[in-house]
C-alpha cells in the first residue's frame, strides 16, 4: 500500500521522554504532517497563534512561525509563506510561546531557532540572523550576550 507508515515501538529506560526518529528517503508533505500531528500531541502546552489576515481570523501553529515583529503599533508575525497581524503586545506574545523554540533577539523580534539557517558572529557588536526562507535580520546589541550563552549551551563549538 502506498503511503503506509512503519511505527516501531522501543520500550528503553533511559529515555525519560519520548524519543522520535523519522526515516525516510526525501522530506515529503506526508513527513511534515507526521511531524505536526506529534509536535501538537507533545506541544498541547503551547497554543496556536490567532492572527489577522484582510479581515479574517486565522490560526497559525507555532512550528510555522519564522519571526514576530514590531513595525509601528502593530505586531507583524511571519510565516514562510505569509505575513499576519496580532493583537497581543510582543512580550504577550513572547510568554505563550515555545521558550525551547523561540528567542527574543532585540525588544522588537522574536525569532524561531527551529526556523535559522544561520547566526553571523563576525559582525562587530550584534548577531546577524539568517533564516532557512532568506529572511535576514540582526540582535540588538543588549542581546548578544544572552544570545551567545544560548548558543553555547545548544552546541558543542566555541562561541
Amino acid at each position: 500500500m502506498k503511503n503506509m507508515v512503519e511505527i516501531e515501538i522501543i520500550l528503553d529506560e533511559q529515555y525519560a521522554d519520548p524519543h522520535v526518529t523519522i526515516k525516510t528517503k526525501s522530506n515529503t508533505q506526508q513527513v511534515e504532517n507526521i511531524i505536526c500531528a506529534i509536535e501538537n500531541a507533545s506541544n498541547s502546552d503551547y497554543p496556536q497563534i490567532a492572527a489577522h489576515d484582510e479581515g479574517k481570523l486565522l490560526f497559525i501553529s507555532q512550528r510555522d512561525i519564522v519571526r514576530a515583529h514590531t513595525q509601528g503599533r502593530k505586531v507583524i508575525l511571519e510565516t514562510e509563506d505569509a505575513t499576519y497581524s496580532i493583537r497581543k503586545s510582543i512580550s504577550a506574545l513572547e510568554e505563550v510561546l515555545d521558550s525551547a523554540r523561540f528567542l527574543r533577539i532585540s525588544q522588537s523580534e522574536i525569532i524561531n531557532l527551529y526556523k535559522v539557517k544561520c547566526f553571523d558572529l563576525n559582525m562587530a557588536g550584534t548577531i546577524g540572523v539568517e533564516f532557512d526562507c532568506g529572511i535576514k535580520s540582526w540582535a540588538s546589541r543588549s542581546r548578544v550576550r544572552k544570545i551567545k550563552e544560548m548558543l553555547a549551551k545548544s552546541t558543542i563549538s566555541e562561541v
